[in-house]
């Protein structure tokens, strides 16, 4: 077979296909490598039961450092408290009730100190109820999980519940979707099949030509 016969755009079209379809199952591993380490934070943060304190969550805010690290501290002003629809830790559908916190640190105890500084803003998600009715609290001891999102990089999942709620969800790693490598065999399939297919198409009209000739 004349190899010199292959056509040339057909040839280098197919191959930067096929070579983009590679990158992609790559970046896709890239992404399992990112996610099994984003589970491992997370199982991490869970297991250490020693919470940080909201100031420091919050200086981290641009990074991940803190994602769903126990928190606690105290809610010293409501500012605000709205419904989000959402789903409950069973999975049924209904209202997060979140309130916007002014908050103050606490002790060892779970006390807040005579002298605390200057606050900084938290939304905590009290809980989860069927109705987007309001509902009624006024400050106190808040502890949970924070969880990334929301217009202050991070949320508070309150645990327990707030308010007379019902307990909300929670994070859990089996939340994380983690298909990365799958996704990632399968563009190496597809860069592998448009090849062979493209080879068996150019090689039968090779040979053809070369059977006039």
């Amino acid at each position: 077979m004349n190899w010199r016969k292959l056509p040339v755009i057909p040839t280098l079209l197919v191959l930067a296909a096929a070579g983009y379809m590679v990158h992609l199952g790559f970046w896709q591993l890239d992404r399992l490598a990112q996610k099994e380490a984003k589970i491992a934070r997370f199982s991490a943060a869970q297991s250490d039961r020693s919470p940080v304190s909201i100031g420091e969550v919050w200086r981290y805010k641009a990074s991940d450092a803190r994602d769903f690290h126990r928190t606690q501290f105290w809610c010293q002003q409501v500012l605000q408290i709205s419904a989000q629809s959402g789903r409950n830790a069973a999975g049924q559908a209904g209202w997060a009730h979140i309130a916007r916190c002014l908050t103050a640190p606490v002790d060892t105890q779970g006390f807040r100190p005579t002298e605390a500084p200057k606050g900084v803003l938290a939304d905590v998600v009290l809980g989860w109820s069927n109705k987007p009715d309001p509902v009624v609290w006024s400050g106190g001891q808040v502890r949970g999980t924070v969880v990334p999102g929301g217009e202050f990089a991070h949320h508070v999942v309150a645990d327990p519940a707030l308010a007379g709620l019902a307990e909300n969800a929670r994070p859990d790693p089996r939340d994380l979707p983690n298909n990365h490598l799958s996704y990632a065999v399968q563009w190496f399939l597809f860069a592998l099949t448009a090849l062979v297919i493209y080879v068996v198409a150019v090689r039968k009209r090779v040979l053809g030509e070369d059977e006039k000739d």
